[in-house]
C-alpha cells in the first residue's frame, strides 16, 4: 500500500491536520498488526478538506475496480495501487498492492502483489473477471511480510511480448532494495531479473516508473520511496532489449554548463514529497502523473520529450481532497495513486486513483479526466 498517510488527519497542503484526537496507529505498525494477526479499525481519522481545483481540469468516478462485491470471489475484496498495463493477449492487468481478504485492511491472507485481470482492455469497459491465480489472487512474487515487510509494486509495462515489473522491497518507507521482473505469460508467473540496492543515488532510485517510447528506449523517471523525506526526480535511460541489466541504465543529468546523457544524475524538477509516479510516452508525447503531498493532490505534466524541461512544465491538477461523504467530481477522500489507464489520452485521460480512510474503505476507483492541456512545442 502507499496511501497518503489515512490513519491521521491531513491537511490539503499535505501536513497533519491537528484535530485535537489522540494520533491512531501509524502505517508501519498497522502493516506489522497485520503481520501477526490483525488490527483494529478504530479511531481512524478522515482527511481534511481540499482546496478547489484552480483550472479548467474536470473529472469524475467512472467507476470501483474492487471491493467485496467486485472482487471478493477472488479473495481479494481489499487492495489498492491497481497499476494498469495491458497485456500481450489484450487484456488489462490491474497489478494491486496489499491485499487482505476478510472483514477489512489487516484481515486474513496479506498477499503483495497480485494481478487482478480484466477480460476486456477499453478504458470504458473495465471490469475485473478473472485475477492472477484464480479463485484466490496469489501473490504474484515471494513475500512472506516477515517482520512487516511488503513488496510495492512502483511499475508494470509491456515491450512486445514481455511484461515487466518493478517492486519495492522492505518495510515500508525503508526500502532495503528494488528489484525487477519478467513475465511472458500475461502476467500468469514472473521470473526475477535483477536488483538495485535502496541506497542507490542517494535513495532516489527507488521509485521507478517507465515509459516505453518509439525510439527504442525505456525512459525511467525515479525518486526515493518515503513521503516524509524531500526528493529529486531522477531520468534513466535504458535500451527496450536491457531494462533488466542495472549496468545499462544511462543517467540524464547536468554538468559542466550542460544537461546530457551519461552526466551524473541530477534531478529534473524541483524537488519535493513524492507519492506514486506513473510516466508515459502518449499522443506523441509524454505524461507524468504523480500524488503530491504538499499541497495534497494528484497532478499532471504534459511534455513533448523526455527530457523537456520539467521545472517550467505546467503542473496540472486532476484530483483534490475532501472528506467522506463530500465527494464530487475530482474530489476525493484520502486519494493516492493516479496511474494512467492505457488507451486513453490527454484529451480524455483515464486514471487508477486509489482510496484509504478505514478498514472498509480501501479500495482502487477509475476517474476520467477532461481539460489537460497537451505539450508545448
Amino acid at each position: 500500500m502507499h496511501e497518503p498517510h489515512p490513519f491521521r488527519s491531513v491537511r490539503p497542503d499535505g501536513r497533519a491536520g491537528g484535530s485535537g484526537r489522540p494520533n491512531p496507529p501509524s502505517r508501519r505498525s498497522l502493516l506489522r498488526s497485520a503481520a501477526a494477526g490483525g488490527l483494529a479499525a478504530a479511531g481512524i481519522v478522515a482527511g481534511a478538506p481540499g482546496a478547489a481545483a484552480t483550472s479548467r481540469v474536470t473529472g469524475s468516478k467512472v467507476r470501483d475496480l474492487n471491493g467485496p462485491a467486485l472482487t471478493g470471489r477472488f479473495a481479494a475484496p481489499w487492495t489498492d495501487l491497481g497499476i494498469p498495463v495491458r497485456c500481450p493477449d489484450g487484456s488489462m492487468l490491474f497489478v494491486c498492492g496489499d491485499t487482505f481478504d476478510g472483514g477489512g485492511v489487516g484481515g486474513p491472507d496479506w498477499r503483495s502483489p497480485v494481478g487482478l485481470r480484466s477480460s476486456n482492455a477499453a478504458p470504458g469497459s473495465l471490469v475485473v473477471d478473472g485475477a492472477v491465480g484464480g479463485s484466490r489472487a496469489v501473490g504474484l512474487v515471494p513475500e512472506g511480510h516477515t517482520g512487516g515487510t511488503t513488496a510495492i509494486p512502483s511499475d508494470v509495462f509491456t515491450v512486445g511480448p514481455t511484461m515487466y515489473m518493478h517492486l519495492m522491497r522492505g518495510v515500508i518507507y525503508e526500502t532495503h532494495h528494488t528489484d525487477f521482473w519478467r513475465s511472458d505469460d500475461n502476467g500468469e508467473t514472473w521470473q526475477y531479473l535483477c536488483q538495485w540496492p535502496g541506497g542507490l543515488h542517494g535513495g532516489r532510485f527507488q521509485q521507478k516508473t517507465y515509459a516505453v517510447a518509439d525510439d527504442g528506449y525505456l525512459y525511467v523517471l525515479s525518486t526515493a520511496f518515503d513521503r516524509d523525506v524531500t526528493s529529486g526526480l531522477l531520468l534513466h535511460r535504458v535500451r527496450q532489449d536491457a531494462p533488466g541489466d542495472p549496468a545499462a541504465y544511462e543517467p540524464w543529468g547536468y554538468a559542466g554548463g550542460a544537461w546530457a546523457w551519461g552526466n551524473p544524475p541530477t534531478t529534473v524538477t524541483s524537488p519535493r514529497r513524492w507519492g506514486e509516479i506513473c510516466f508515459r510516452a502518449m499522443g506523441g508525447g509524454y505524461a507524468l502523473t504523480w500524488l503530491n503531498m504538499n499541497p495534497l493532490d494528484i497532478r499532471a505534466q504534459i511534455f513533448a520529450t523526455p527530457t523537456s524541461n520539467l521545472f517550467t512544465t505546467a503542473e496540472q491538477t486532476m484530483i483534490v481532497p475532501t472528506v467522506p461523504g463530500r465527494e464530487t467530481g475530482n474530489a476525493v477522500a484520502s486519494p493516492y495513486g493516479g496511474f494512467i489507464i492505457p488507451g486513453s489520452g490527454v484529451d480524455d485521460l483515464h486514471i487508477a486513483v486509489s482510496q484509504w480512510y478505514d478498514a472498509q474503505n480501501y479500495r482502487v476507483m477509475q476517474y476520467r479526466v477532461n481539460g489537460l492541456e497537451g505539450p508545448a512545442h
